[in-house]
C-alpha cells in the first residue's frame, strides 16, 4: 500500500466514524503505520492536522444538519463530540462566522469543507 492509499483508508475510516469518538491510533491503523508518522505524513500531504481535518468535517456536517432538520443546538453538539453547548457554540462561530442561531435564519452563509479524496 502506498502513502495515498494509506491516507484514504484513513480518511474513508474517519468518515465512517464521524460522530464517534476517534483516535489517532485507530486512525493510522488504516493506514498501517504508527500514529506519529502517520500524523506527519497526513500533514505533508494534506496541508492541516488531523485535528484540522476532523474538527472542519465535523463543524461542516453540523452546519449542513443544522439547517436540514429542527436538530436542538445541544443535541448537535453532544452528537459532533462537543462537551457542551457553548463550547460548540465558539468552535461553529470560529469555523462559519455565524451562530448557529444565526445559521438557521441565513444558511447561505455556511462555510463548506469537503471529504479529502
Amino acid at each position: 500500500m502506498n502513502w495515498a492509499e494509506g491516507i484514504q483508508n484513513a480518511i474513508n475510516y474517519i468518515e465512517s466514524n464521524i460522530t464517534e469518538e476517534l483516535d489517532n491510533k485507530s486512525i493510522a491503523s488504516q493506514a498501517c503505520c504508527s500514529p506519529y508518522y502517520f500524523q506527519k505524513i497526513f500533514g505533508l500531504l494534506c496541508d492541516m492536522t488531523l485535528g484540522e481535518y476532523i474538527r472542519n468535517r465535523r463543524l461542516a456536517l453540523a452546519g449542513s444538519e443544522l439547517i436540514s432538520t429542527d436538530i436542538k443546538v445541544i443535541d448537535l453538539a453532544l452528537k459532533y463530540g462537543y462537551s457542551s453547548p457553548e463550547s460548540f457554540t465558539r468552535a461553529f462561530t470560529l469555523f462559519h462566522g455565524i451562530s448557529p442561531s444565526e445559521a438557521r435564519k441565513n444558511a447561505s452563509s455556511l462555510r463548506s469543507f469537503y471529504v479529502l479524496r
